[in-house]
């Protein structure tokens, strides 16, 4: 069985040509804007892998998702091409709110400061 460091480097080389792939050679209209890869997870057996998808536009979420979802085939085939492992995983696309739960909390706490100077002064 692979080590977790193993899975680890596995799962980090294969969220950076995740990405390089849906940048450069994806081709389909709703695949762009600001979209980031987060994180890629491959399981144990390198048979799947999580990669989680951070949209930044709300209205391009959908869409994006589903050409992500139809253009696995080729998504993969151009991984196994790029990424020598004995299995390339099939991916399954999540989308990643964390950037935008982030955003939400620090938003929260200046209004809480904010609150709190208003208070003293």
């Amino acid at each position: 069985m692979p080590t977790s460091h193993r899975i680890e480097k596995i799962s980090e080389e294969v969220r950076k040509e995740l990405d390089r792939i849906l940048r450069e050679d994806v081709r389909d209209p709703r695949i762009g804007g600001t979209f980031s890869v987060t994180r890629a997870e491959v399981t144990r057996d390198l048979r799947y892998c999580k990669a989680r998808i951070s949209v930044f536009e709300a209205d391009r979420r959908e869409p994006l998702m589903a050409a992500l979802r139809s253009a696995s085939g080729f998504i993969r085939r151009e991984l196994g091409a790029r990424v020598n492992l004995r299995y390339t995983p099939e991916i399954l696309f999540e989308f990643d709110d964390n950037i935008e739960y982030a955003a939400r909390i620090n938003r929260l706490l200046k209004d809480a400061e904010a609150q709190g100077d208003g208070e003293r002064g």
